[in-house]
């Protein structure tokens, strides 16, 4: 699936689509797995449960719910409330997938469901992860995998190729109202950024370090996407103003077989 031809590429332009990485069956179990974790959004905002913090709506949506249903915007960390999406960042195709990219050696930093809901997706703004994340590493990367069909019309990514090479900087509030563009900042040339649509079941690959955004969706199709981001134990923590000063990842393979590993502030795990 990954040979080095395609790590060549995703070297050069911080990006690689990879087709099909799940199959049809697993791409509808995921969808309505989603489905039960709207309800869940619903069961614990009635019980005032303080879990339905995790469920994020939709800022700038005029409508709370449709159908019944919240407007979500993201759920994180989705495996705390999801079996399916826990498996999910396990699945031995996209383990195998990093691996041939990172090593043998996989921590996970981040298990997101991105839920751009039909008509009240909001912008997400040009930028880059590593200018957020507390965790530094020059192999993290971000697999986004398709649940639904994401075009340009429904939001989906929009990347500047080679642009993991540009240095880190500040880029502001990443969620923007549909009407509003994708950068404020005047100095990026975005004449190379280019739209990435991509087939439910289809995988989205990229550097922690590349510009990237989506969108809004203005349209009656949802653009739901699984989001897992992968680094190598070599990482250092740099934590957010406030937060601890410790942060504990689980291994996905490799590290002798330890399910997790602690970084402390600005310190490197050997």
């Amino acid at each position: 699936m990954v040979g080095d031809k395609q790590k060549t590429f995703i070297q050069k332009h911080g990006y690689l689509v990879v087709p099909d990485l799940l199959s049809s069956q697993l791409v509808e179990e995921c969808e309505m797995e989603i489905d039960r974790l709207h309800d869940l959004a619903v069961e614990f905002k009635s019980k005032n449960d303080p879990r339905a913090e995790k469920f994020q709506h939709e800022p700038f949506a005029e409508v709370e719910r449709v159908n019944g249903r919240p407007v979500l915007r993201k759920i994180e960390p989705v495996e705390e409330f999801s079996q399916v999406f826990d498996d999910l960042a396990i699945h031995q195709p996209l383990v195998d997938l990093i691996r041939r990219l990172l090593g043998p050696d996989l921590l996970l930093f981040r298990s997101t469901l991105m839920l751009k809901p039909a008509f009240h997706g909001s912008i997400h703004t040009l930028h880059q992860d590593v200018s957020y994340w507390p965790v530094k590493s020059s192999e993290l990367i971000t697999v986004s995998i398709a649940l639904t069909d994401s075009t340009p019309d429904n939001g989906c990514f929009k990347v500047i190729p080679g642009s993991h090479h540009w240095p880190s900087r500040k880029w502001g509030e990443i969620i923007r109202r549909q009407d509003e563009g994708l950068t404020d900042l005047d100095n990026i040339d975005t004449t190379a950024q280019i739209d990435v649509p991509l087939k439910a079941g289809s995988a989205l690959l990229f550097d922690s370090a590349l510009v990237h955004g989506s969108g809004p969706n203005c349209s009656p199709n949802p653009r739901h996407t699984a989001l897992f981001a992968y680094f190598t134990p070599g990482g250092t923590y740099h934590p957010h103003k406030d937060a601890t000063q410790y942060q504990t990842f689980r291994v996905i393979c490799g590290l002798e077989g330890h399910p997790s590993v602690t970084l402390h502030a600005e310190t490197p795990n050997h």
